[in-house]
């Protein structure tokens, strides 16, 4: 690791990035159009996360659910997200340091293998495959859920969004101790929540990985070793 000075805090954003889908239009009758426009405004501004791509740093990752709806509390779901983010190190060379998958947000710690990248791709090849799968679920199974999952753009345009706006919360991590005291705090999220009694027992996190076992969802690199 070529960890050198304090990292600073960077503070979550939000960003108008989504992707325009006019079919979703069609899951609200004639009725329901007027009352979802009122509930969410056309015209929004929305702060921007920064990013700093910088060799040698780690990044600590957080992102959540579009309205903090708890869309990661079934392991359908949790299993596309582990599937998703091992293609997506693989495909563009990062180390998964740590991971938890909350029901409503996600925490990671990677590191990228080549001195030039950009976590915002990393990102972008984690979120959206997942975005796809739920979607295509819910297209079969629960008009309910594509209305509540329908997005306002900027524009006026409608989008389905299992994703919250913006890049979420990004940190350069360049010391070592913080390092071990991001992992404790990312294994430790199930049991501030009471969802168990231990880390380990949290089968969704690195937690297990770390206590020595490997018939786990998602394997740890082991380059932070």
């Amino acid at each position: 690791m070529a960890f050198a000075r304090g990292a600073p805090v960077r503070p979550p954003g939000m960003a108008a990035n989504g992707r325009s889908h006019a079919t979703l239009w069609a899951h609200f009758s004639r009725f329901e159009r007027p009352a979802i426009l009122q509930l969410m405004p056309v015209l929004q501004k929305y702060k921007t996360c920064k990013r700093w791509n910088e060799p040698g740093d780690a990044h600590f990752l957080t992102f959540s659910c579009f309205h903090g709806y708890q869309l990661l509390s079934r392991d359908r779901t949790r299993q596309w997200l582990v599937e998703a983010i091992d293609r997506a190190r693989r495909r563009h060379a990062w180390d998964v340091w740590a991971y938890v998958i909350m029901p409503e947000h996600v925490h990671l710690i990677v590191r990228p293998q080549n001195a030039i990248y950009d976590i915002s791709v990393l990102l972008k090849a984690i979120k959206w495959p997942v975005s796809i799968r739920a979607r295509k679920y819910l297209e079969r199974t629960s008009r309910e859920w594509m209305k509540r999952l329908t997005d306002v753009q900027p524009n006026g345009e409608f989008s389905f969004r299992f994703w919250q706006r913006g890049g979420g919360f990004d940190r350069n991590i360049r010391q070592e101790r913080s390092l071990g005291a991001m992992i404790e705090y990312i294994h430790a999220n199930p049991v501030r929540r009471e969802l168990v009694r231990e880390p380990c027992e949290w089968a969704w996190s690195s937690a297990r990985w770390y206590d020595g076992e490997r018939d786990v969802p998602l394997q740890m690199d082991d380059t932070l070793i």
